[in-house]
């Protein structure tokens, strides 16, 4: 196979999908899909919830706002080679293409660490000074917070591409996912890796393995508090406030630790566990985080149960109007039907 010089055209990529299973890519689709559906509609429902009542205009709803906004570009950049991989059966991807990938992938991942990250201290905050939560915390603070995530985020992953432009791959290479990571792709390359890769260690350490120890030692703080606290009530109502925050940071960290497991020492594995575990790294995380909060954050759960009871008339006066039509008949049924599945699902769950 011939190699690529970086002084002539970018190679091709060929992305993986499930191998072996091409033929049953069909079914594989539905459950995808549905997992970017439920991810896409929930986040969306969290923002819009928040947006339009003024009671969830606080610090802790922001920060959850700014977690929503990030599920959604993570849903969003990944959408395309998965759609192009298990419906379409198309594998290429150019190098310009997977380099833009790769990126907000990463930068979205690291803003998510590190909005994570800023949920731990609104906790911290809360339960160690009550009193000036809000002095300390201000519209300000928090603006500055989500521009800080975003901008280290940007820098930090910025010279990423330009040092993988600076190294040569085969014509075409094979990507061992269904979309462009990093360590994917300086695996793939003919060169010397040594510069990208110290430089990829060095971003996962500043970011994610930073954000890590932080996330602990924050934990370490409520813990210290809530256990000077004399009433049991009052120590598991303080712990209470903080299960969503966890539940977040198990199901983005676990994923990740688990995908850089298999990575190091699954060589033997089977590719459909490497596949499967990046799919579950990218997937999950969107598609959790927002039935989690909307779950166990009872001020969001009773108001997306109201917006939907809200709904119900709505489709006996299109009934009505459109004069029994039965297709739109059929269709206001199912969404109806959807609608009170939904609500019984959450107050079951609740």
């Amino acid at each position: 196979m011939s190699v690529f010089n970086n002084s002539a055209l970018y190679p091709q990529f060929l992305l993986t999908g499930f191998q072996g299973l091409e033929a049953k890519y069909s079914l594989i689709s539905l459950p995808i899909c549905l997992i970017y559906i439920i991810s896409i509609a929930g986040n969306i429902t969290i923002l819009f919830i928040i947006r339009t009542e003024p009671s969830l205009h606080q610090p802790m709803y922001y920060f959850l706002s700014m977690l929503a906004l990030t599920d959604l570009g993570l849903s969003t950049v990944t959408l395309p080679t998965m759609v192009s991989v298990f419906w379409f059966h198309a594998r290429d991807i150019s190098f310009v293409a997977c380099a833009v990938q790769m990126y907000f992938i990463h930068v979205f991942s690291i803003i998510e660490s590190a909005i994570l990250l800023a949920m731990a201290f609104d906790r911290v905050v809360a339960i160690r000074e009550p009193l000036r939560y809000s002095a300390i915390l201000t519209n300000s603070i928090i603006i500055r917070i989500g521009l800080a995530s975003a901008g280290r985020a940007l820098i930090l992953v910025f010279p990423v591409p330009f040092l993988l432009k600076r190294l040569q791959f085969h014509t075409i290479s094979t990507l061992s996912y269904p979309f462009c990571l990093h360590q994917d792709l300086i695996k793939l390359t003919v060169s010397s890796r040594r510069i990208s890769s110290i430089y990829g260690l060095m971003v996962v350490i500043s970011s994610m393995g930073l954000d890590s120890v932080l996330l602990l030692l924050s934990y370490m703080l409520i813990l210290v508090t809530v256990l000077s606290v004399a009433s049991k009530t009052e120590r598991f109502k303080a712990l209470n406030t903080c299960i969503s925050h966890i539940c977040a940071v198990l199901t983005f960290y676990t994923p990740m630790i688990g995908l850089s497991m298999i990575r190091r020492y699954g060589q033997n594995a089977s590719p459909m566990v490497h596949v499967l575990m990046a799919d579950v790294y990218l997937l999950v995380p969107p598609l959790m985080n927002p039935i989690v909060y909307s779950v166990k954050t009872k001020q969001i759960r009773l108001r997306i149960l109201k917006k939907l009871k809200k709904t119900e008339g709505i489709g006996d006066s299109l009934l009505f109007l459109l004069n029994g039509d039965n297709q739109t008949s059929l269709l206001h049924g199912f969404l109806i039907f959807s609608q009170r599945v939904i609500i019984y699902v959450i107050t079951f769950l609740s």
